[in-house]
């Protein structure tokens, strides 16, 4: 396919040469040092400066590749777009998402979305991890809990409910706290950082001085769950992952009365921030939106 004189002049920025560049087009290095020269031509500025190793862009360059870059992913990504809203969706989507969600609620949408559109594909990134959107290149999250402030656009999709459970092995074993104060005496697992027992939605009895009790501290949401299910502490989970525990008696609720039923979270769907979206982007949001919110 027959390059124009901006992919051109691109690839002689990003390979750092004509030859490198000619390599990589499948064009000779004499028909892309044209090239370049009669854009330079038409635009009556030089846009680089040749030496023996390597080129570099001009100031008037600079200014020309960083806007041309973006021009160029808004064209590709138009053309994209118009060509799936006549066809089946192709290309592919990067997205991202934590585990405990992931594996309940994402992957089973994401499988019926897939099955909809079998020439489209999907790189799908599990992770408890914050993944970096814009420099990774992924173009959407999938994250629950409360968000900082961000730069990306985020769209919130739906609530959910966190509840303080334990096992009847733990129960048990340690019994179970009558009041949030008595939390500091009890095997508490933690998600990443040492908590108060404010932190855990809990509301009511003089617990503004009381910390949790030692326990386990981790990043990942499933490895807090499996511990819990196994007797060895309390913890502060989402409702969509305790949810079936719950009602077969693997977990009970601990301190209902104390819990603040607002204190929970939210599942957001968040993408960098672009003037352009792809159909198939859009679409699988919407997809992902609705099933969300039936769950």
């Amino acid at each position: 396919m027959q390059k124009s004189d901006l992919e051109i002049l691109l690839a002689v920025v990003d390979h750092g040469s004509f030859s490198a560049a000619a390599r990589v087009l499948g064009y000779t290095p004499s028909a892309v040092g044209k090239r370049v020269h009669l854009l330079e031509q038409r635009l009556r500025v030089p846009l680089l400066i040749r030496s023996t190793r390597r080129m570099s862009l001009t100031e008037a360059g600079q200014r020309y590749v960083e806007e041309a870059r973006d021009i160029l992913a808004r064209m590709t990504a138009l053309e994209e777009d118009i060509a799936e809203d006549e066809s089946q969706l192709r290309g592919v989507i990067r997205m991202t998402c934590s585990a405990a969600l992931g594996r309940l609620r994402v992957v089973p949408l994401v499988n019926d979305f897939m099955s909809q559109h079998p020439e489209l594909e999907i790189e799908l990134l599990i992770s408890d991890k914050l993944v970096d959107l814009v420099g990774e290149g992924f173009d959407i999250a999938i994250r629950s809990g409360n968000l900082t402030d961000s730069s990306l656009i985020s769209r919130k999709i739906t609530a959910y409910r966190r509840v303080l459970c334990a096992s009847p092995k733990y129960i048990e074993v340690y019994g179970v706290p009558l009041d949030p104060t008595e939390l500091g005496h009890h095997r508490c697992l933690r998600l990443n950082l040492e908590r108060q027992v404010s932190d855990w939605g809990l509301t009511k009895g003089d617990n503004s001085h009381a910390r949790l009790g030692t326990g386990m501290m981790c990043n990942s949401l499933e490895a807090i769950h499996s511990a819990c299910v196994a007797g060895l502490g309390i913890a502060w989970l989402p409702e969509f992952l305790v949810d079936r525990d719950l009602n077969e008696g693997g977990l009970v609720p601990v301190l209902s009365e104390y819990s603040d039923p607002s204190a929970g979270g939210g599942v957001f769907i968040l993408r960098p921030e672009t003037s352009f979206l792809p159909h198939r982007v859009r679409l699988l949001v919407e997809h992902l939106a609705a099933g969300l919110r039936m769950n």
